[in-house]
């Protein structure tokens, strides 16, 4: 028999107060103008015999690879009892807060926000604080694993007779041939339990990024940020919830075909109440199963390596092609006068108070300019850098597996996973120690559109095979 897991939770708060801030997650600037909802890092430490595990979300648009490392370092200087402890930090992919690393923007920064750097050194600190108090809480546990079902995500990008998609395209168009992918209304659910048998937390997978205030201008949690607050007073001030994303790379939290009618739009904060009360409802509904059903002697274990994908290459055709285009682009008009139309367009958008977002569009000649000056960068540097190297990481908890990786990765790979997967249930963590962009399946790639292109990522569907197959031996070995 196993011997008994140990779990411990911390929480911090992480949004940055009385300060301007840039929220990041689109192509134009945005300056916040207040809070909606506090943003939050909550660490969940796992323990048993040798094997320790740190469980870190953290409510951003990504979490870049250095950073982690940067983390890493610090709770070993600190915490030197969790030096060897596979540490995993992923994003709840919200796009209103500031953003962990300094990307490169086609608008200069707003001197009088905060910097990058400094809300890097906030958020190191409210971690270290969170996993410290984790570690010091911990206490033996019982588990029990639950699937449930909210509808929450659904495909964003429309396709269309000519061949073409569109991330929110228009559905009410003649040519409209339907949704480019598919959509997965499960709730993975993890619960644990204290010696007592009394609920301790949670953690709640499911395959939709919380983007429901992405084009406003408020610091906002979004409906992942709700949802734990709402547990804590269904469950006690001490319930703590691990909010992770699945595959989703195509997926928002907007059903497109039915055209906003007979809900919120989900552009808007009444629609982070819809959605964090469904998946309120899912918890409820499951925690009395999960009572039922506690594994106090699980089987746990993890594995970490580094695993090398190929980049997504752009052919000599593609090459010429692009130069060619992107001469006849900058003829028309050049990228710094795009970009101010491009802005423009955005601000005249919002301006239109019966419009959901988003407010910029994708075939923008800004953005089709862009477009091409990617491709041809790729073509100079793949040979260069034919590979983009992430971590790979998997854990074991009695019947239950977790597996990373850094991408959006779009919704067929991870119903790949967790269709071949031997556990009972398979928890994929999308954007997790580090930032890939996009990896967009084969017919994405073909259709092409935002989401498709080789501006949004670093590895195409060839890479997305790749990583299907690693993932799916990796967590065979925990199960051999």
């Amino acid at each position: 028999m196993a011997k008994k897991l140990l779990a411990g939770w911390g929480e911090s708060d992480i949004t940055p107060d009385q300060q301007t801030v840039e929220l990041s997650g689109q192509y134009y600037q945005r300056m916040s103008q207040g809070v909606h909802s506090r943003l939050k890092t909550v660490a969940l430490v796992l323990e048993q015999d040798t094997t320790r595990t740190i469980m870190v979300s953290l409510d951003c648009v990504g979490v870049p690879e250095d950073y982690v490392r940067r983390l890493e370092q610090a709770i070993a200087r600190q915490l030197p009892d969790l030096a060897d402890a596979q540490l995993i930090v992923h994003a709840t992919h919200i796009h209103s807060a500031p953003s962990l690393e300094r990307t490169f923007n086609w608008w200069e920064p707003n001197p009088d926000a905060l910097t990058c750097e400094a809300y890097q050194d906030i958020v190191e600190r409210q971690l270290i604080q969170a996993v410290a108090a984790a570690w010091s809480s911990r206490q033996p546990c019982g588990i029990a694993n639950v699937l449930d079902f909210a509808r929450i995500g659904h495909c964003r990008r429309a396709s269309y007779a000519d061949h073409t998609a569109e991330m929110y395209g228009h559905t009410d168009r003649a040519d409209f041939m339907g949704m480019e992918g598919g959509e997965d209304s499960g709730v993975d659910l993890l619960f644990f339990f204290d010696a007592r048998k009394q609920p301790m937390g949670v953690i709640v997978n499911v395959a939709c990024p919380s983007q429901v205030m992405e084009a406003t201008y408020r610091v906002s949690s979004d409906f992942m940020g709700a949802l734990r607050e709402k547990l804590k007073v269904a469950y006690g001030a001490g319930f703590m919830t691990l909010c992770q994303v699945s595959a989703a790379g195509d997926q928002s939290p907007r059903d497109l075909t039915r055209n906003y009618k007979g809900e919120p739009d989900f552009w808007h904060a009444d629609g982070v109440e819809v959605l964090s009360d469904r998946l309120l409802a899912a918890v409820k509904r499951a925690l009395p199963r999960a009572a039922g059903a506690l594994e106090c002697h699980p089987l746990f274990c993890s594995q970490r390596t580094r695993l090398s994908l190929p980049r997504r290459r752009v052919s000599k055709s593609e090459h010429l092609a692009a130069q060619k285009e992107l001469a006849r682009l900058d003829a028309i008009q050049d990228s710094a006068a795009a970009y101010r139309d491009f802005c423009d367009e955005v601000r005249r958008n919002e301006r239109i108070a019966s419009r959901p977002g988003p407010y910029d569009s994708k075939l923008h000649h800004f953005v089709l300019i862009r477009n091409q000056e990617a491709v041809v960068r790729r073509y100079k540097d793949q040979d260069a850098n034919p590979d983009f190297e992430m971590r790979l990481g998997v854990v074991r908890i009695g019947d239950t597996v977790f597996a990373t990786n850094p991408f959006e990765l779009y919704l067929e790979f991870g119903q790949r996973i967790k269709a071949r997967s031997p556990a009972a249930q398979t928890f994929v963590i999308q954007l997790a120690n580090g930032i890939g962009g996009y990896l967009p399946t084969r017919r994405a790639e073909e259709l092409g559109g935002y989401g498709g292109l080789v501006i949004n990522g670093e590895v195409g569907s060839d890479g997305g095979r790749k990583l299907v197959n690693e993932t799916l031996a990796a967590i065979s070995r925990l199960w051999s």
